[in-house]
């Protein structure tokens, strides 16, 4: 999943989904209390589907539909008009550094993207999409849910796997069998309680900052996994659609990805991404750029193999 960019510098956007109980909730409450210093902005169906926990309320917000949160984020409900909505949280003093959206329980998450991808100002980075690993097989037989489920499964960019505390070794592993051969291709990784790594979803807002991933992501029994990263700089200009196809490979297991590269155009260019889904777009006059160019991956196996060779 590979796209190039020429619209102006946007405010990065990421779609959350999930079934019903999958775990959103203490997700976005968990990105909320590890934003990192971003501001950021919280779009959910209802306000009734999102409980903020209370110590992240900064009060009752005086700007209509808004809730005020601590750090400079906000927290708001599209209902029926999340185009309208995204306008609203764009044309905000100051403008959110990121923007979450969440999509409804029995919503897909496509649907939520391909919307937001109208809003001028925004730029999709991906979709992360929860799964109850204790419930999924069930709901995935289930008559009424099973398509609905097996289609947020498909739309996911990186697919977390929650409640894995509740699942034994043996079942955990036979799902994830049963992922590989029949599921989607999704980068994958195992979640308690919403412990995921900030930066696999919020991005990475520095290419020099350090990363600490096994701290907050562990599969059942409290195992890490073996995350690597590849911090690599170019003095060379890239070829970007190759770069971009072989990171957004299935099997590449890459799970964020940001640089700057100056592609076979002359021009400076920004990558980034989340999981499968690879955007690339020429950098703006006067955007915030490091000196030299550079690109770090973060992933679950060999990523020296995804770069082109050193010149």
């Amino acid at each position: 999943m590979t796209s190039f960019e020429s619209a102006p510098a946007s405010t990065p956007a990421v779609v959350i989904g999930g079934w019903l109980g999958a775990g959103k909730t203490t997700l976005v409450n968990h990105l909320l209390r590890h934003a990192g210093g971003q501001r950021l902005a919280v779009l959910v169906n209802d306000f009734g589907e999102l409980v903020i926990d209370a110590d992240l309320i900064d009060g009752s917000a005086a700007d209509g539909e808004v809730l005020a949160l601590a750090g400079g984020c906000i927290c708001c409900s599209f209902g029926a008009d999340l185009l309208s909505a995204l306008q609203q949280v764009l044309r905000r003093d100051p403008r959110p550094d990121r923007v979450l959206i969440e999509a409804s329980g029995v919503g897909l998450p496509a649907a939520i993207a391909r919307t937001a991808r109208l809003a001028q100002g925004l730029l999709l980075e991906g979709i992360v999409v929860l799964a109850d690993a204790s419930t999924l097989r069930e709901r995935l037989r289930d008559p009424y849910v099973g398509d609905t489920v097996r289609q947020q499964l498909h739309d996911a960019d990186l697919l977390l796997l929650t409640q894995v505390d509740r699942v034994t070794p043996e079942a955990l592993d036979a799902l994830e069998a049963w992922l590989d051969g029949e599921g989607p291709t999704a980068p994958r990784l195992r979640v308690v309680q919403g412990q995921v790594a900030p930066e696999l979803v919020l991005g990475v807002p520095a290419l020099e900052r350090g990363f600490e991933a096994t701290r907050w992501t562990a599969s059942a029994g409290g195992a890490a996994p073996s995350f690597t990263s590849e911090n690599r700089e170019f003095t060379q200009p890239v070829d970007l659609a190759a770069l971009a196809a072989a990171l957004a490979a299935p099997g590449a297991q890459l799970l964020r990805a940001k640089g700057v590269l100056t592609g076979l155009d002359g021009r400076r260019h920004l990558l980034q991404g989340v999981g499968r889904r690879i955007e690339v777009r020429p950098l703006q006059p006067g955007e915030p750029a490091p000196a030299t160019d550079r690109l770090l991956l973060i992933g679950l196996g060999d990523l020296h193999r995804l770069l082109p060779p050193p010149a």
